[in-house]
């Protein structure tokens, strides 16, 4: 097996006794260290039960799964369990048990001693955005819906194993805390390159969160097993495209990150500035509005010419607010981010919500712009004709098949 490989499923099967048919039948994928694949299909397909038989959570019945070269079906499952991550919907947390518990039940399992659990417990709760004195001391009950699943998310990565399983993770939050979460794990992957499976019903977030994609059908048959834009490009049947439905165009604003492209400018100023400076400063420019930002540099309201009035003194809770992305954000979520502002607009920001640039309505048509561009010159590469030597002919370029055969 080639060492760049960490999980690899041989014609893995799974059947219930009582039914007829297998609830998986005969899958087979390879997936490389440090990639994020996604398993994607209808309810009831065998996604979810394909990714437990990789910590036998659930026994296969047939086929062979190994992890980083050894057969899963060798090594106690305890043992296995304890070497991979595992999150779930809401974080799976014991309600009875504070944060820090919760977070340091697996290395406690695996004997550390109460010191090194401690520092462990606080530096994956800063890793996670939570500061640990605010949090260590709460129980699950006391934490928002996003709070828990980072808490569920540290909890996964206490004993820092290589591989993690999410079970539809973000599922349960709200679409705002969902777009968060995503930015935040793709930031810690950045960081860490765990190799994770990662299962969803969402294509959307497939998209934005695949490395590669598999597309499952019934029993978790593999339709097609590729990268995002391969899949929004060339689906390789008709079940396959219906997955993927209607505004593939738009869905491949997922595909691009806003880090990606040039940020505008605005023009900032502080919330005590007065009026009449502000709107000399907007004449002369000729901007639409300014930028208030706090001390920190973290964007507060865009304030334009209509919001002022002459008795004004400052512009304190002038304005509308600003909506921000960060530089992990797709073009999608700022497409979202200006639909929520009403102002066409978008303010990037660091990860300590600093003002970096903005993304505008013009900015990301030309961005969309040039996607399409690329796209058609992708397509007029694979088609025009060309000089075959051996055979001394032109003939037309035939694309390579999609990938995901079983």
């Amino acid at each position: 097996m080639s060492d760049d490989v960490m999980i690899s499923l041989e014609n893995v099967s799974k059947r219930y006794r009582g039914q007829k048919a297998p609830a998986v039948e005969d899958v087979s994928m390879t997936i490389h260290r440090g990639e994020i694949v996604v398993l994607v299909g209808p309810s009831g397909c065998g996604k979810t039960t394909t990714m437990k038989m990789i910590n036998r959570l659930i026994e296969p019945s047939s086929g062979r799964i190994t992890l980083d070269g050894a057969d899963v079906t060798s090594l106690d499952a305890t043992e296995l369990r304890r070497r991979i991550g595992y999150v779930i919907q809401q974080g799976g947390l014991f309600p009875h048990m504070s944060v820090a518990t919760n977070v340091g039940m697996v290395p406690k399992m695996l004997g550390w001693d109460r010191r090194r659990i401690d520092a462990r417990v606080d530096e994956l709760l800063d890793l996670v955005g939570l500061e640990p004195g605010q949090f260590r001391n709460r129980l699950p009950g006391q934490l928002s819906g996003g709070q828990q699943q980072r808490v569920g998310v540290a909890r996964a990565l206490a004993a820092d194993p290589p591989v993690m399983l999410m079970d539809e993770p973000f599922g349960a939050t709200d679409p705002l805390t969902r777009e968060h979460l995503q930015n935040e794990f793709l930031r810690l992957q950045e960081k860490l390159q765990k190799t994770i499976v990662f299962v969803t019903h969402d294509f959307d977030e497939a998209i934005k969160m695949g490395t590669r994609i598999a597309v499952l059908g019934e029993r978790s048959m593999i339709r097609q097993f590729d990268t995002p834009e391969r899949l929004l490009a060339a689906p390789a049947d008709q079940t396959v495209a219906q997955f993927i439905g209607a505004g593939a165009s738009l869905k491949q604003l997922n595909l691009r990150r806003v880090g990606a492209i040039e940020y505008d400018q605005a023009q900032l100023v502080r919330p005590d500035e007065s009026p009449a400076t502000v709107l000399r400063r907007l004449d002369e420019s000729g901007d639409w509005a300014v930028l208030t930002v706090d001390s920190d540099q973290r964007p507060l309201r865009w304030v334009a010419p209509r919001d002022l009035t002459p008795h004004q003194t400052n512009l304190e809770g002038l304005g509308i607010p600003a909506a921000t992305v960060d530089a992990r954000a797709t073009l999608r979520d700022a497409l979202d981010a200006m639909l929520t502002c009403s102002c066409g607009a978008a303010v990037v920001v660091d990860d300590d919500g600093r003002y970096r640039g903005v993304v505008g309505i013009d900015r990301l048509m030309r961005a969309i712009g040039e996607m399409r561009d690329t796209e058609r010159d992708h397509d007029r590469g694979i088609t025009e004709p060309a000089w075959h030597g051996s055979s001394g002919s032109w003939k037309l370029a035939v694309p390579a098949q999609p990938g995901g055969s079983r």
